[in-house]
């Protein structure tokens, strides 16, 4: 006799593989890691510091 299969497995199983393959390709699209964040996070912070220390105090030339 032959091997009785449960197709709603194999179904289910082809979905999961789907969906993890389009989470996948979001990830590789849009996703960063969080050491990226916060490297790009702190470059920010530092590019923000240094233009306020070159700021003056008083007027503005016009």
């Amino acid at each position: 006799m032959a091997e009785i299969t449960n197709l709603n497995r194999f179904r289910k199983q082809k979905a999961r593989a789907e969906r993890r393959a389009g989470a996948d390709a979001n990830a590789a699209k849009f996703g960063r890691t969080r050491a990226q964040r916060e490297q790009e996070e702190a470059q920010a912070e530092k590019a923000r510091a240094l233009l306020d220390a070159h700021r003056r105090n008083g007027e503005d030339e016009a």
